[in-house]
């Protein structure tokens, strides 16, 4: 993951355990098949399902509140 990304998620949602469940759920969404929430060909090649996760908390693309989902196995 890159560290700018961290940065700037950490400034969205400043509690790092939080922080760290969101993006650790939603790269296991992403590893089971869900579309990312962004077009990842605007960021380059080298982008990796961490980087996507928070570049979704970044942009306010999910949030803290959408950590259960009632189709999601915890």
């Amino acid at each position: 993951m890159k560290s700018e990304l961290i940065d700037k998620a950490a400034k969205v949602i400043p509690h790092p355990p939080i922080l760290i469940n969101l993006v650790s759920r939603r790269v296991r969404q992403l590893n089971q098949g869900r579309a990312p929430l962004i077009n990842t060909a605007n960021y380059g090649p080298r982008l990796g399902q961490g980087d996507i996760a928070l570049i979704e908390i970044i942009e306010g693309l999910i949030s803290a509140e959408m950590l259960s989902t009632p189709d999601e196995d915890v």
